[in-house]
């Protein structure tokens, strides 16, 4: 597509990102499944394989879900009476995973806008083949 775009500014993109849609018009989905990245925005043409969030979503959600839960199991621990492990276990568990569902990919499609807003792409690989 020669279409020119108008440019984004960093915080649209992140938003668009956090939504899973194209950081440059907003309107294709990042994703074609749970987390399965796009090659390109089905609605602009945008290709999205270079721009890589390997294993930043992940670490950034388990940052995220930790800094909810924690605060919220001391609270219930010294509040609540000092409940039994199988309560804990029962409240937490649902509740960190169910959370770590909800943010991952919201937070893969932010960290891929912001790669696309830095233009940081993964390099190209050279020389897979045989040498000579």
């Amino acid at each position: 597509m020669t279409e020119a775009f108008a440019p984004v500014d960093f915080w649209t993109a992140l938003r668009r990102g956090w939504r899973g849609r194209c950081p440059r018009c907003g309107e294709g989905a990042l994703f074609g499944s749970f987390l399965k990245m796009q090659s390109q925005c089905p609605a602009c043409g945008l290709v999205l394989e270079p721009f890589r969030a390997d294993d930043a979503p992940a670490y950034f959600t388990i940052l995220a879900v930790g800094h909810i839960v924690v605060p919220l199991v001391l609270a219930v621990e010294r509040y609540g009476d000092h409940p039994p492990l199988w309560f804990h276990a029962a409240l937490w568990l649902p509740l960190s995973v169910v959370l770590a569902l909800l943010l991952l990919p919201r937070i893969k499609g932010t960290v891929i806008a912001l790669l696309w807003t830095h233009r940081i792409a993964a390099p190209k690989p050279e020389g897979l083949g045989p040498s000579t």
